[in-house]
C-alpha cells in the first residue's frame, strides 16, 4: 500500500501547494481521497496512471475538496475508458455530476457507479470488494463530512508445508482449501483440518483519511491501529480558537488523535496558506505524538518500502518549500554591460604591477580592514554577498527550511 499527497493546501492553493486529493495505491489498483483542482495533472506528475483510478472518495462539498472531479471524469471518457468508476461521497453528489455531464453534453464511455452517503450515518462500508473494504464516519466540521477509512482484510497465515506433507497433504488444490479454512478429506478418509496447518491470519494494511473536522471521537475510531493516518492539521496551536471558529483542527488535535488511535504513523496536511514552513507545524505535532511526518507533494509513502520502493516514481522534480532557483545578481555586484566598460580583476602573484605603490606615494600594503572588504570570491566581493543575502532575507523571504531534514524520512516506513 503507498500513499501519495497530490495536494496538500487547504481552501485555496499557493505558489507551491495544491488542493486536497491523495492518492491510495494498492495491487495496481488506484483509490482517490478527494479530488481538488489539478489533482488529475498532478497524478500525472506522481508517476500515477489516471486509469487505474477504481474509486473516488469525496469528503464533502468545500469546493477545494471536489472541483477537479469533474475535469477528472470528462478526462477518463477522452480515453475511452470501459471499466466502471465508483464515486463515493455525501448526498447531492449523484446530482451534481450528472447535471454537469448533462450540461457539458458528455456521455461517458463507461458506467459510474455513485453510492451516496446519509447524513445521519453513525458508520458505513460504503465501498468493499473481496480484499478490502472502505469506511466512513461522520466527522465535526461546519457542513456534513466524512472520513474514510480503507481496510484490507485479514490475510490467510502461512501454510506449515513440511506439516501438511507428512499428514498426506500433495495437491495444490489441497493446499488452497487449507489456506483458505477448508478442511480436506483425503482418500483413506482422513481429515487434515486448516486449523493444524495453517497459521493465524495476519491483519491486513489500513489507511485513514480524515479532514476538515474539529477533534471528535469517530476520528479516533476511524484512525484505530491503522499504519496510516492522513489528518489535517490547519492550524498551529496559536489559531486553535480559529480551528475551532471553522470546523478545523490544529496540530495538537492531530497528535491527540494519533495517540488515541495508536496509529503507526501520522502524516499532517492541509495547511493554511498563512504557513509558509510546515516544519513549525511538525514540530508541534511531534510534541503530542511520534512519529509524525509531513505530507509532501508526490513524495510516496510507504507501508512496506522493501517491495514497494520504486513503484511510483514521480514525472517531475520533487522541489524543496521556499527553495529559490535561477541565478541571481546582487546588489553588490557591478553590471559592466553599460558604457562598453570592461570588469577588472585584481593582479595575480608575480604581476609587475605588484608592490609599486599608490598615487598618494604611501605604501601599496593595504590594512587588514581593506584587505578584508576587497577579498573576492568568484566575480562579487565577500563582504557585498553577505550584505546583499541578509537584506535579502530580511526583506522579502520566507523562512526557509533545511533540504532534506531529519524529518524528510519519509520512506522508513
Amino acid at each position: 500500500m503507498i500513499v501519495v499527497p497530490l495536494g496538500v493546501a487547504s481552501a485555496t492553493p499557493t505558489a507551491v501547494r495544491h488542493l486536497p486529493s491523495v492518492a491510495l495505491w494498492r495491487e495496481g489498483s488506484v483509490f482517490l481521497f478527494d479530488c481538488g483542482e489539478n489533482a488529475q495533472m498532478r497524478m500525472l506528475q506522481a508517476g500515477i496512471k489516471r486509469s487505474k483510478i477504481e474509486a473516488i472518495f469525496i469528503s464533502h462539498f468545500d469546493v477545494d475538496h471536489f472541483s477537479g472531479l469533474l475535469g477528472l471524469v470528462a478526462t477518463l471518457q477522452l480515453q475511452r475508458r470501459e471499466k466502471p468508476l465508483a464515486i463515493i461521497g455525501p448526498e447531492g453528489l449523484k446530482e451534481f455530476v450528472e447535471y454537469n455531464l448533462k450540461f457539458a453534453d458528455i456521455q461517458p464511455t463507461y458506467e459510474i457507479n455513485f453510492h451516496e452517503i446519509a447524513d445521519d450515518i453513525e458508520s458505513e462500508v460504503v465501498h468493499d470488494a473481496d480484499e478490502y473494504y472502505v469506511e466512513a464516519r461522520p466527522l465535526k466540521h461546519n457542513k456534513f463530512c466524512v472520513g474514510f477509512r480503507f481496510q484490507e482484510k485479514d490475510k490467510p497465515g502461512k501454510v506449515d508445508a513440511d506439516k501438511a506433507q507428512k499428514m498426506g497433504i500433495s495437491e495444490d488444490a489441497q493446499y488452497k482449501e487449507l489456506k483458505a479454512g477448508n478442511d480436506v478429506t483425503l482418500e483413506d478418509g482422513t481429515v487434515v483440518r486448516s486449523t493444524d496447518i495453517v497459521g493465524h491470519p495476519r491483519p491486513g494494511d489500513s489507511f485513514a483519511y480524515v479532514t476538515d473536522t474539529e477533534y471528535t471521537p469517530n476520528a479516533v475510531k476511524l484512525a484505530m491501529n491503522t499504519n496510516i493516518l492522513y489528518h489535517e492539521a490547519t492550524f498551529g496551536k496559536d489559531l486553535e480558537d480559529k480551528a475551532r471558529e471553522t470546523g478545523h483542527s490544529s496540530t495538537a488535535d492531530a497528535a491527540r488523535v494519533a495517540t488515541e488511535a495508536q496509529t503507526k504513523l501520522l502524516v499532517i496536511g492541509h495547511f493554511s496558506a498563512r504557513y509558509t514552513n510546515e516544519h513549525d507545524l511538525l514540530k508541534e505535532a511531534r510534541e503530542g505524538f511520534y512519529p509524525a511526518w509531513i505530507a509532501n507533494e508526490l513524495r510516496p509513502i510507504f507501508t512496506d518500502p522493501m517491495h514497494e520502493r520504486g513503484i511510483i516514481t514521480p514525472k517531475v522534480e520533487i522541489k524543496e518549500l521556499n527553495k529559490k532557483s535561477g541565478n541571481k545578481n546582487y546588489k553588490g555586484r557591478k553590471n559592466h554591460k553599460s558604457g562598453g566598460s570592461k570588469k577588472k580583476f585584481r593582479s595575480r602573484k608575480g604581476s609587475s604591477n605588484r608592490g609599486k605603490s599608490n598615487s598618494s606615494g604611501g605604501s601599496s600594503k593595504r590594512s587588514s580592514k581593506d584587505k578584508y572588504k576587497r577579498k573576492t570570491y568568484g566575480s562579487s566581493t565577500y563582504s557585498a554577498n553577505i550584505k546583499d543575502s541578509k537584506e535579502d532575507s530580511d526583506s522579502s523571504s520566507p523562512r526557509k527550511i533545511t533540504p532534506r531534514s531529519s524529518y524528510d524520512d519519509f520512506d522508513r516506513f
